[in-house]
């Protein structure tokens, strides 16, 4: 029986997160399959990464957020090398020229405004990120809505998963939500089951948390979503 949905590990690179032990973390535990967050990477880390990941035989990375700034044989190394099918960008990179050719491949992930329709079906569909979207619909935004109502109508191809808990994040009021990239207990994860049946096959975790700690958030929300 095939599986309905298939959990990635997610290789983040936010400023707390140990990009470099997680790939020794890959190692350890023989992880050869994962989703790619370089988002927070300049060109020159970007490259020392891809070579750390050269040291994985056989990895696959089916999913890989996009920068605005990435160059053609970046796409090109990930679609030869790594297999990847999948890739998401927000809304303000949708017009980076580099990215047209893969532009039927390519979703637009959620953030904290209304998803444009135009753009929506230049790309391939939406990459939801369940965790903006939670809360959106606890901050009582006014995107949440027409979100819902998007992920209805057209494809969802990939999925982000974070933790959410009911303390209001505020970055100097330029990030405000109650998302985090890190997660600390495994009930931040509940809320992904309202969500169910807007999953994709991939579901990629955009945690900072350690592989280890992915593994046991897996395991947690695989038992959520095949409730």
């Amino acid at each position: 029986m095939q599986m309905k949905h298939e959990i990635l590990l997610g290789l983040t690179t936010t400023p707390k997160s140990d990009w470099r032990g997680k790939v020794e973390e890959m190692k350890k535990f023989g992880i050869k399959k994962i989703a790619l967050f370089p988002t927070f990477l300049e060109i020159g880390e970007r490259k020392e990464l891809y070579k750390l990941l050269e040291g994985i035989e056989d990895l696959e990375i089916p999913h890989i957020h996009l920068r605005d700034d990435m160059e053609k044989w970046e796409l090109d190394l990930f679609e030869n090398k790594y297999k990847t099918q999948l890739y998401n960008v927000h809304i303000k990179h949708t017009s980076v020229s580099t990215y047209q050719q893969y532009l039927s491949k390519i979703y637009v992930e959620n953030h904290f405004c209304v998803l444009p329709i135009e753009i929506i079906e230049k790309c391939a569909g939406i990459c939801l990120d369940a965790s903006h979207l939670e809360s959106s619909r606890i901050r009582k935004r006014p995107e949440y809505v027409q979100i819902m109502a998007a992920l209805k109508k057209y494809t969802v191809g990939c999925c982000h998963i974070s933790a959410v808990n009911s303390n209001l994040f505020n970055i100097r009021n330029y990030f405000i939500g109650f998302d985090r990239h890190f997660m600390a207990k495994f009930k931040e994860l509940d809320y992904v089951g309202q969500y169910r049946q807007y999953l994709p096959y991939y579901i990629s975790l955009e945690l900072e948390n350690s592989f280890e700690e992915q593994l046991k958030a897996k395991e947690y929300l695989e038992k959520i979503i095949n409730t």
